[in-house]
């Protein structure tokens, strides 16, 4: 099942969020304000979130819609307190770090060591959600977005799966890698949804096709393809490492890294439009602005 929060208006200024599922061509208004809230009371249950869900299905008890969801009310499904990225995890985004790199043995050294690069990314303040503006820095002049597989960690254990978008400025970081926090964290710096996917529902994230394409002015400029089965280390051992001598929160994100990466001579433009598509889960579209 595929889970998303919606914004529901009380007055023009006020409105709250709430939890639907979907349902081949209609949804379900779960009652919820979010996915954490859902899986935390079936896990209470002993059910999965999906199990408990159907279960309420069954019984009748939830509202159903025959509606469309518009897409401008789509809010990210899950509101993290913290939201950490992983670096290096693909052959290819190992390759065009070095090239972009005056030290390019940093990248090679991470990519073959035993401990992944994981940073942290922000919290869920500075998080855009689906359809919302991303940005690129005023004073970057090479910027890319990054397509990945996002984990939702829920006191500290996988509860499901959605997209990220972890947007970097490579000139910033190429120029040398202790400026990484500059080129990773900034305003409208990443984006997340539109939806969660439990992990039930995706048995084996290790075999997932991921798809980017960036729009200008209507024509694209950009389009490639990868896959999660062409990751160096599983989510399994990332979310492994990222809580060694770290206790996350409640609610939590990880974006695993990426293996498609624009050519050196691209860098996105204000306007530009980029969606990222993965297996089983969906898009997430995003407009480039200036921060």
């Amino acid at each position: 099942m595929k889970y998303y929060r919606k914004q529901n208006s009380i007055t023009n200024d006020e409105w709250y969020s709430s939890l639907i599922v979907l349902n081949e061509k209609s949804y379900y208004e779960l009652g919820l304000g979010d996915f954490s809230e859902l899986y935390l009371i079936a896990k209470e249950s002993g059910l999965s979130p999906d199990k408990y869900v159907e279960k309420l299905i069954s019984s009748k008890n939830l509202p159903r819609f025959e509606d469309e969801v518009e897409e401008s009310l789509i809010l990210s499904p899950i509101f993290p307190q913290e939201v950490w990225a992983a670096g290096v995890t693909y052959s290819d985004s190992m390759r065009e770090r070095q090239a972009e790199s005056d030290t390019p043995d940093v990248y090679a050294k991470v990519y073959s060591a035993d401990r992944p690069e994981i940073f942290f990314k922000g919290t869920g303040e500075r998080m855009q959600g689906p359809n919302e503006e991303l940005g690129i820095r005023e004073d970057s002049g090479w910027d890319v977005p990054e397509s990945e597989l996002a984990v939702v960690i829920i006191n500290g254990e996988i509860a499901g799966y959605t997209i990220g978008n972890d947007m970097s400025s490579r000139s910033i970081e190429g120029e040398n890698p202790l400026y990484l926090p500059q080129a990773k964290v900034y305003n409208k710096s990443f984006s997340l949804g539109p939806c969660i996917v439990s992990k039930d529902e995706i048995e084996d994230p290790q075999n997932l096709k991921v798809e980017l394409s960036i729009t200008r002015k209507e024509n694209i400029v950009f389009q490639g393809e990868s896959s999660t089965s062409e990751m160096k280390r599983n989510v399994y051992e990332l979310v492994e490492w990222l809580q060694k001598s770290n206790d996350l929160p409640q609610d939590a994100v990880l974006m695993t890294g990426t293996g498609i990466i624009p050519p050196q001579d691209f860098t996105l433009n204000e306007g530009d439009i980029v969606s990222i598509s993965i297996e089983k889960i969906g898009t997430l579209t995003n407009k480039i602005v200036l921060v």
